[in-house]
């Protein structure tokens, strides 16, 4: 009894030392939680000058070709030495001629056919001044008959002349009555046979000219300086009419038709469109002028070897469709005398089929403010207030341009806008801004058109 009477002094004592052991636990400590501060990158908003601008690319083409077609077919009697393809020969320059053979005997059969129908008109001409001629001698022959017939009638009258010697004094004076008609019948055709005899020669002049022209074509020229693009001509080579031998390319002028998504080049456009122009209709004789009213700037640029190469062009017109798969809208635009002015080393020509890339820019536009587009956030842009905190802006935006986006409403010159990624976002978190004063400075290259050093 008294044994089990010894298990209890232990457990109290155990229970005695956890209540102590509580009792002397101290409370955990606690600490006023501090604002977190976000570290961020700002620029400040200030109204710059804006070149809109949009950029395609395009293949180059020559602005003028010409194919030597043959009109008159012959053997081919000469090929000018250079004739070959990739070389540059001058205006004029004769490069083929053909056999004139077959010309040279048309020109003699023509020449020919005139002194002929010439002969014929003289041999007309002396005829009829011989038939006038002859006409009043037979006419005056005729008055006489006549006279001498009627004493013979006043003779008959009185019975000396017989009635049978009367009538064979009228055969006589109708026999020459008929004669005279038949004259005077002969010289009334003649102004009908002279007309087709002058028809006839206009006819062989018109064969003549004609044959002349043919001989000048056996002689093919280059009517510009050109590059030879193709030639199928050889020497003794038989040339149907209608066939090309040669085809070259033009170097006053090149073209490229750059390929600008529609979007683009609509805001472009409404951006250069003058106010007093906007709405306006557009018909086929003013839309030449109504492109040299946006007054488009445009430069063709082309890198080689990590060398940007540029040069000066116009807008020469759009082209007649629209590439619905890319969306975008072809604009033809011209540069001259790229071949001219090239420099070994430095600038090359424009040659055909080089892919390039064209910028169109319009007018400047002045007191813009301008953000990046990293800067925009679905329509939204994260503004640093005078307390350092986060405000969300809502913002009305304008012109889209490559990295950076026009601001029409929502922020004002001055305005700290949040160039820095904030993951999460919200309203009225404290901030420590920093201003990037070469963003600021980059930006407003970008918005001029000037090359960036980085990525805005």
């Amino acid at each position: 009894m008294w044994r089990r009477l010894l298990f209890f002094p232990p457990v109290i004592a155990a229970a005695a030392l956890v209540y102590w052991a509580a009792n002397q636990r101290q409370p955990p400590a606690t600490h006023d939680l501090a604002e977190t501060v976000r570290d961020v990158r700002t620029i400040v908003a200030g109204e710059i000058d804006l070149v809109p601008r949009v950029t395609g690319f395009g293949t180059v083409n020559p602005g003028k070709t010409w194919k030597a077609v043959v009109q008159v077919p012959g053997e081919v009697t000469y090929v000018h030495p250079d004739l070959k393809r990739g070389r540059i020969l001058a205006e004029g320059t004769e490069i083929i001629r053909i056999s004139p053979s077959d010309t040279e005997i048309a020109i003699a059969r023509a020449q020919a056919n005139i002194s002929r129908v010439e002969a014929q008109l003289a041999e007309l001409d002396a005829n009829e001044s011989n038939l006038s001629a002859t006409l009043e001698i037979e006419e005056e022959v005729l008055a006489i008959r006549q006279r001498e017939s009627e004493r013979r009638q006043r003779l008959g009258e009185s019975g000396t002349v017989s009635a049978t010697a009367l009538d064979q004094d009228a055969r006589e004076t109708l026999a020459q009555r008929k004669k005279v008609q038949d004259i005077r019948n002969t010289l009334k055709l003649v102004p009908a046979q002279r007309r087709a005899l002058e028809e006839q020669k206009k006819l062989n002049e018109l064969e003549l000219a004609q044959a002349e022209l043919n001989l000048e074509r056996t002689r093919i020229s280059l009517p510009f300086d050109a590059r030879i693009a193709e030639v199928s001509a050889e020497m003794t080579q038989f040339a149907q009419t209608g066939s090309t031998l040669v085809t070259a390319d033009g170097i006053a002028t090149s073209e490229v038709e750059a390929q600008i998504p529609i979007s683009e080049f609509a805001k472009l456009a409404r951006v250069a469109t003058p106010d007093n122009q906007a709405g306006s209709a557009i018909t086929t004789t003013d839309i030449r002028e109504i492109i040299d009213r946006m007054g488009f700037s445009v430069t063709i640029k082309l890198d080689v070897d990590s060398v940007a190469v540029e040069w000066p062009a116009r807008v020469s017109r759009l082209s007649d469709t629209v590439d619905l798969k890319t969306r975008s809208v072809g604009v033809i635009v011209t540069a001259d005398d790229t071949w001219r002015n090239a420099i070994p080393g430095e600038r090359p020509p424009l040659s055909k089929g080089l892919f390039v890339g064209v910028e169109l820019r319009a007018r400047k536009l002045e007191n813009r403010i301008v953000v990046p587009r990293s800067a925009l956030h679905d329509g939204h842009v994260y503004v640093v207030d005078e307390e350092e905190r986060l405000k969300i802006v809502p913002v009305d935006t304008g012109l889209w341009q490559e990295s950076i986006v026009v601001i029409r409403e929502g922020l004002a010159a001055g305005d700290r806008v949040v160039v820095s990624d904030l993951l999460p976002a919200i309203e009225g978190m404290r901030l420590r801004p920093a201003r990037d004063a070469g963003l600021e400075a980059q930006l407003a290259r970008e918005a001029l058109g000037e090359a960036a050093d980085a990525q805005l």
